[in-house]
Order: C-alpha cells, then sequence, then structure tokens
C-alpha cells in the first residue's frame, strides 16, 4: 500500500502531540529531526518516517479524541511549552498529552478548550469561521452608553477597524461582549484606545460550550455538546485550505492576526504608536521606567 504523505505539522496535530502551530515553533526552534534531519517548514512526512521531538520517536496513536472545557485561572500561560512557568500543561497535569485550542492572556481567566484532536483545533481557530465568544469584562470607570455604542461599532486597532459586535452593559463597571474575531489583546486594546483599563476578563463561552466549573478546574466536553460543536462547526474551511493561510497564535480572541488592511478607510489611526493607558498614566507622572 502506497504511504500518505502529510506535512509534518499536520501529522503531529493529528497523532495529538500538539497543534500545528506548536509544532511549527518546534520545527523553528529545531526540535524535531525525520530519518535524522532537521526539516525545513511544510516537509511532508508518512507513518513510516522516524519523527523525533525533543529526543521523543512519535508514532501514530489508537487512543480514544480528548476533549475538556478548563476554566483556566490568571497567571496560567496557554503554551505546550513546559519550560514556561505556570504553562498550562503542568498547571492541568492530565495524564495524557493534550494541548489548548487558541489561548487566553496570562492576566485574563475563563473558558479554554483542550484536547488530543488537531483537527478540531484548526477548525475552530480559523478567523473567517466567525465562531462566536463570550465575554465578561470590568473595567476602570463607569460605561457609558457612548462606550457601549463605540465598542459595538468598530475601534482601530492594530491597523484595522474591529468588526461590529454585540456589547452589553451588565453593571456601572461590567460588559459583556460577543466576539467572533480574535485580534491580539483584542479587546484590552479596544477599551484602552476609548482610555478604559481592563480590571478583570472573563471568556464565559465559546461557541456552543459554556463555562460551567469553578477556576482552576476542568470537566470533559459531553457526548451532545461535541455532537452540536462538529455541527456548526461544518461550514468551516477545510483544514488543509486553512493551513495555507496559517498565521501566528493570539491571546484573547483565539484566531489568527489578520494581515495588514492598508486600504480601509483613512488608517491614520491615533492609536498606532500610542502608548497602552498604564504607560501614558506612569508618563504623567514624570516615571520613565
Amino acid at each position: 500500500m502506497e504511504n500518505k504523505f502529510t506535512r509534518l505539522n499536520k501529522y503531529l496535530s493529528e497523532v495529538g502531540y500538539c497543534s500545528r502551530r506548536e509544532a511549527d515553533r518546534l520545527i523553528e526552534q529545531g526540535s524535531i529531526t525525520v530519518n535524522g534531519a532537521l526539516p525545513e517548514m511544510g516537509m511532508k512526512v508518512c507513518a513510516e518516517d522516524e519523527i523525533i521531538v525533543n529526543g521523543k520517536r512519535i508514532q501514530e496513536s489508537n487512543d480514544k479524541p480528548i476533549y475538556l472545557a478548563f476554566n483556566k485561572p490568571v497567571g496560567i500561560e496557554c503554551t505546550t511549552n513546559q519550560s514556561v512557568r505556570h504553562n498550562i500543561v503542568d498547571y492541568i497535569n492530565y495524564p495524557k498529552r493534550i494541548f489548548p485550542v487558541g489561548r487566553l492572556d496570562k492576566a485574563s481567566e475563563g473558558l479554554i478548550f483542550m484536547t488530543n484532536d488537531g483537527d478540531i483545533v484548526n477548525k475552530i481557530l480559523r478567523q473567517k469561521n466567525n465562531h462566536e465568544k463570550e465575554y465578561i469584562v470590568t473595567v476602570d470607570q463607569p460605561i457609558t452608553e457612548e462606550f457601549i455604542t463605540r465598542m459595538s461599532r468598530g475601534i482601530p486597532i492594530l491597523d484595522t477597524i474591529t468588526k461590529p459586535c454585540r456589547v452589553e452593559r451588565v453593571s456601572k463597571f461590567v460588559f459583556r461582549m460577543f466576539l467572533t474575531q480574535g485580534l491580539n489583546r483584542q479587546i484590552r486594546r479596544m477599551c484602552d484606545y476609548l482610555d478604559y483599563e481592563v480590571v478583570a476578563l472573563k471568556r464565559v463561552r465559546i461557541i456552543n460550550i459554556s463555562l460551567d466549573v469553578p477556576v482552576g478546574q476542568y470537566r470533559d466536553i459531553t457526548t451532545a455538546e461535541l455532537d452540536e460543536l462538529n455541527r456548526l462547526l461544518v461550514p468551516s474551511l477545510k483544514t488543509e485550505e486553512a493551513s495555507l493561510e496559517e498565521l501566528p497564535a493570539t491571546a484573547e480572541g483565539d484566531t489568527a492576526k489578520p494581515r495588514k488592511k492598508f486600504d480601509r478607510e483613512k488608517t491614520t489611526f491615533r492609536d498606532r504608536d500610542r502608548a497602552p493607558k498604564n504607560e501614558r498614566r506612569s508618563s504623567r507622572r514624570g516615571n520613565t521606567e
């Protein structure tokens, strides 16, 4: 039988070792060898190849896919790099190798999926799929109608304008936000643009899965939830097609950072060279650290 060849990063995700992005990082670091040689990005491999990651041979596994809903605490890094202090893999200490779907900022808490199914990772992370994520955000000053309106209509950050989204006031200092986009530290940057500082940020839902476990704990995603999730993922880009558009991982919103768009209307955004709010406050006090 003819061997089936697959891109190395896709192979590692399919056998449940890590996500494609993590595989790309390992390739760049020189942590992987294929048949004794360092591979190039995009190299194709088959099950007969000797693939070594950090000194350990990787082989296909018949293990049942794992799907967990984890309530990440503040201070935990969403990385499988176990040399990083407070990484999510060591924190959960699951008996089998799993990895996070996307990321949440170290300073944020809430729902994140953990799995060994690389295919579902790539389906969820595709920005074009418009999968909704829900956040509860606490800020440092009273929320006004103008704030809600401007946040929902779009804010200029990172050389683009954020997509219109639903924003609801919960209380004097708390609002709820529904995102289908995932720019780097998007919510924090949007608030900062309007001179608000995020005090606390919690993700409470990803697509059809809601957060219902205490901070620091996880549960299995149910069969019914997984069936519904897969049904909602059907319109997703094929993962092979999506991999051609692979971009670096981000934080709050879990999807890839878009390419710079200079053809958008008036890109002379005032936040382009703007320091974060806490840095501006320090500067006004004469602190130059």
